[in-house]
Formats: C-alpha cells, sequence, structure tokens
C-alpha cells in the first residue's frame, strides 16, 4: 500500500506529504511504492491531480483508500497545486514530493531527525541522485549566484555520498520538507510562476525574513527529473525556467544587490542563450525572456509584497550566494556548515 499513514493513522499525523500529478504515468506507481516502504509512521499522503488524461491518481487512490485525492478540472500549476495540498493537510511539517521522485526508506524518517536535531530549522532538503544513474547527483538544494542565477547545486557531478548536512540558498520543491505554519505565513508558492523556479523563489523569501534551509545528506531520493513535462530541455520547460528565474531576480533581489548585480545577470543570460544556439534552441529562452519583460508588471507588483516583509540585511542574503563564477559554470555544489548558535 502507499499508505496515507497505513502503519498508524492518528487524527494529526506527524507530515503530509504532498505529490503533485500531471500526466506522471509509470512514475508515480514508483513514487507511491517507495511511500509505502517508509520506516517513519503516522504520516498522510495527499495526491493533488492537475486535471491528467492518464488516471493514473485515480488508480492509486482505487489501490489505496487511505490516500487524499484532490482532483483539478484544469491543469493549475505545480505552485497552486501544492498551495492546495498544504490547505488541506493535518501534519505539522509538509512533504514535497515529484511524482517521479523515489523516496529511500528511512526518507521521511532522516527528515524529522533532523527537524529533532536543529529546533530553530524549518525548512529542509534533500540529496537528490540521478534515477538512473545513482552514482551521480541530481542535486545538493538549490544554489543562487551572486549573477541572480539560481542553479540545481552538483547536478551531474558524482555523489560525494553521506556528506556533512549544511545550510543552502533554498531546497528543491521535489524532495523537502518545510513546517506547514511558515509555508502558509508566507502564502505558499507564488502561483504565478505557475511551475519551475517557485521552489527557489520560496527559498528566497525565506532567505528575505531570516528562515535558511538545511540540506541533510542521509535524506536520499532518486529523482527522474521533469518526467511530467517532457525533460528538462523541453520548450515547456525552458520557457518557464527562463521566464520565471528573470521574474524572481526582479522579485526577491534587495534593492542595493538588484542594481549592483544588474549587469552579471545581463552578462550571465548572454553567455546562456550562446550556449542555447549552439544546441538550436535559442528561439524559445529568446520566447521566454520576451515573455518575462513584456509582463514585468506581475514581477514587480510581487517585488512591493516580497520586500514589505524583508528582515534580513543585504550582505546577510548576499552571503548566503556563491560568488564564484565556476560554481555556476560548473554547477558546483555551494553548501554553508552551520556553525554553533547560528543559522
Amino acid at each position: 500500500m502507499a499508505r496515507g499513514g497505513a502503519k498508524d493513522n492518528p487524527s494529526s499525523p506527524e507530515v503530509s506529504v504532498i505529490v503533485v500529478v500531471y500526466e506522471s504515468g509509470p512514475t508515480l506507481a514508483l513514487c507511491l511504492a517507495a511511500l509505502s516502504a517508509q520506516t517513519a509512521p503516522g504520516f498522510e499522503t495527499i495526491l493533488v491531480d492537475n486535471a491528467s488524461s492518464d488516471r493514473t491518481a485515480q488508480a492509486a487512490k482505487a489501490a489505496d483508500p487511505g490516500l487524499v485525492l484532490i482532483e483539478n478540472a484544469q491543469n493549475l500549476g505545480f505552485a497552486a497545486a501544492v498551495n492546495q495540498a498544504a490547505r488541506e493537510a493535518r501534519g505539522r511539517w509538509l512533504a514535497l514530493l515529484n511524482p517521479d521522485a523515489y523516496a529511500a526508506p528511512d526518507w521521511i524518517e532522516r527528515l524529522l531527525a533532523a527537524t529533532r536535531e536543529n529546533p530553530d530549522v524549518r525548512s529542509f532538503t534533500s540529496r537528490q541522485l540521478m534515477a538512473d544513474e545513482p552514482g551521480k547527483l541530481d542535486g545538493l538544494g538549490d544554489v543562487m549566484s551572486l549573477a541572480g542565477y539560481p542553479f540545481r547545486g552538483g547536478f551531474g557531478h558524482p555523489d560525494p555520498g553521506n556528506t556533512q548536512a549544511g545550510f543552502v540558498f533554498s531546497g528543491c520543491g521535489g524532495a523537502m520538507l518545510i513546517d506547514r505554519a511558515l509555508f502558509l505565513s508566507l502564502g505558499g508558492f507564488d502561483e504565478r510562476l505557475f511551475c519551475y523556479c517557485e521552489d527557489v523563489d520560496l527559498g528566497y523569501r525565506l532567505r528575505l525574513v531570516g528562515e535558511p534551509t538545511l540540506l541533510v545528506p542521509d535524506a536520499v531520493v532518486r529523482h527522474v527529473g521533469s518526467a511530467s513535462t517532457g525533460g528538462r530541455r523541453s520548450d515547456f520547460a525552458v520557457f518557464h525556467g527562463t521566464r520565471n528565474r528573470f521574474w524572481v531576480f526582479i522579485k526577491d533581489t534587495p534593492a542595493v544587490l538588484l542594481w549592483l548585480t544588474f549587469p552579471l545577470h545581463i552578462l550571465a543570460t548572454l553567455v546562456l542563450f550562446a550556449r542555447h544556439a549552439t544546441r538550436g534552441e535559442i528561439v524559445t529562452p529568446v520566447k521566454g525572456l520576451a515573455a518575462g519583460i513584456r509582463h514585468v508588471g506581475i514581477a514587480l507588483a510581487a517585488r512591493r509584497e516580497a520586500q514589505a516583509t524583508r528582515t534580513a540585511s543585504s550582505w546577510e542574503i548576499a552571503r548566503a550566494m556563491t560568488w564564484n563564477p565556476l560554481d555556476l559554470l560548473l554547477r558546483r555544489a555551494f553548501v554553508q556548515p552551520r556553525k554553533p548558535g547560528r543559522l
């Protein structure tokens, strides 16, 4: 059973696992099978189906009535779907898991252990391995470069194994744990982003109010990546990733950093677009950036909301970023060790 707390089904589970489903095909069954093998008792699993045609979520619910299923009449996007589930969730913690991410049996147990060991931290992320090449990293949290370009830290690099826990700029929305009350107090994911970069935006907003994200290296998932949207380099993924990356830069970057790093952001954009051009993929990213610029008013309105609650200084935000351009070019992980008594 892919349980919604099959070992124990308390009235208030400690964890609510949220899985957003859209044309997820066979990956959902593998995802739920991994959840059914979890060593942690007493969690609920909430599926949000974004009007899939393959009916995999409905089949999963029929096979395991303990699952909570939310069915949408249209595709609302990843951000809105998670927010729906978060409002319905009963757990103190929200565990976000992609339908193409396969959690190790102790994944939830390890994340919960980290919450007890770090009671002043309320956002955690996992060590992600490539599903087809588990010796390689899918990521060690998300990194923010000084140029305002986010990337999955360590993507494609050899898996270093169970490294030291430490702080990353933001957690990957495909395998993270966050305090439900904190998530809701921030308004959840920004639904204007639809999907892609909504997790970076959330992590940035957490940083703006002094809430860091801790990497838990022994909480492991194997991740396919963009299985529901045609792959990481599909037109859908590239368009939304390009547009949303620009919006997040405009929305979340403190004013001093925004003006200081804007030339770096332009340079990084030109370098990335040149790389797209060498692959014959330049049309879609140009469309994505054009859409971001054309509708920059959306980002500016969101900026007023995000900056109104900021408590962290520009220096504190800058210190959480990598200043080494090679980290961006090589997609190297950037994990800052935790210092005693200091977030």
